[in-house]
């Protein structure tokens, strides 16, 4: 869709799709962060170009929705529960049965052959449109909508796209993290502060979400260092708790993490320190610990995604959304934080929403002494998702 279309269909929802459950609440109901909110159209701008895919939109009733699992939603918590929110969220936006879903769960992003085998049990069940949510996905659902161009594909982070049929879907999720990295600083009485990554630094995602998280701790912490575990998967429970025993064993007393698991969380408050969730609210797994979590709200893009194949509007191109789209954000403090910790992000917040900080503004200089960027400029989008491969200056990678 144009730049226009994503955001109008975000900005009318909210008149009457809203999920269940975003009123006032006494306990953590995960449904709120997939509300859909928003209406301005920065960062919802398409990168591809090419021949939009003639389409003349399906009937709502014969729409049928596919879904590509890393792992089990019912884990509670990490990376594909907080999708699988935002699929629930959309199929109750739009009005869809449970038999109009198709779930293929416990995926592995590293086989091929299974990635195949669970699009193609999709497409035969008769879905419309198949997300597959993980980055291990990509090549082989672009092979996929090569092979069925009548069908809708949108693959979940990494970057490839026709500009047709099958589009890339991610998120500035860098800003929510430079507002935890804020948390972060701001709470640390070490000053050692743990990362948990499932990749290493030719992952731009990852990367780039650990620089931000870096340059959030420090604008109001320069004594603070990051100290980062990298597990080599996107989803190993085992290698994500050694890691982030590790990092405790160091003394970190504030950890963070983009991993799949809680473990991060629960080791912490076995060990009485200060954690930051991912993917959705975990202070329910760690109450004493979790300061905040960086959250996804999926919905606001499914929703748009599949009414747009409904209206005939889907075009290829690709969406990028941000805290304006509420696409990302963070939680609410938890009310241990240090005295004035709730200011100073939400100060960074307006000046995030209002363009006066980009994350990744001017020069800065990385861990090796070397520097990137330019004075007052912002490193552009295609740099951000692909280009960064180098630490900001308080990162230390644990061998």
């Amino acid at each position: 869709m144009k730049k226009k279309k994503w955001s109008g269909w975000i900005a009318a929802l909210l008149c009457g799709c809203l999920l269940a459950g975003c009123g006032a609440q006494t306990e953590i109901d995960d449904y709120a962060t997939n509300s859909v909110d928003g209406s301005d159209e920065q960062g919802t701008e398409s990168s591809v170009a090419g021949d939009n895919m003639t389409s003349t939109g399906i009937p709502k009733d014969e729409i049928k929705v596919g879904v590509i699992h890393l792992s089990d939603p019912a884990e509670g918590s990490g990376y594909t529960y907080t999708h699988d929110l935002g699929i629930q969220g959309m199929q109750q936006n739009l009005g869809l049965s449970d038999e109009q879903i198709v779930r293929k769960i416990n995926v592995a992003d590293t086989d091929a052959a299974a990635t195949r085998t669970a699009i193609q049990e999709c497409i035969d069940e008769g879905c419309n449109i198949i997300f597959t949510t993980s980055w291990g996905y990509m090549e082989t659902t672009a092979e996929m909508a090569e092979e069925y161009p009548d069908i809708y594909f949108s693959h979940g982070t990494g970057y490839m796209s026709n500009g047709k049929n099958f589009n890339n879907y991610f998120g500035r999720i860098y800003q929510a993290r430079y507002l935890s990295g804020i948390v972060a600083g701001m709470n640390t009485e070490t000053d050692k502060i743990g990362y948990v990554a499932a990749m290493d630094s030719e992952n731009s995602e990852v990367t780039g979400g650990i620089d931000a998280f870096a340059l959030g701790i420090y604008s109001v912490n320069q004594d603070a260092e990051v100290y980062v575990k990298v597990t080599n998967s996107w989803f190993d429970p085992e290698g994500e708790k050694t890691a982030a025993q590790t990092l405790l064993d160091m003394g970190c007393d504030v950890i963070a993490q983009h991993c799949d698991t809680e473990y991060p969380q629960t080791l912490a408050q076995e060990r009485g320190v200060y954690s930051i969730g991912y993917n959705s609210d975990m202070s329910k797994n760690a109450p004493d610990a979790c300061l905040c979590s960086v959250i996804w709200n999926w919905s606001a893009y499914y929703t748009a995604a599949v009414q747009s194949v409904i209206e005939g509007t889907w075009d290829g191109s690709n969406y990028y959304g941000g805290m304006t789209e509420n696409l990302v954000g963070i939680t609410a403090l938890a009310d241990f934080c240090a005295d004035g910790t709730e200011e100073k992000v939400e100060e960074a917040k307006k000046q995030i929403l209002a363009g006066e900080n980009g994350v990744f503004d001017g020069v800065i200089e990385t861990n090796t002494g070397e520097t990137v960027g330019e004075a007052g400029k912002t490193l552009d989008d295609a740099t951000i998702t692909g280009g960064i491969n180098w630490y900001f200056k308080n990162v230390t990678v644990v061998e």
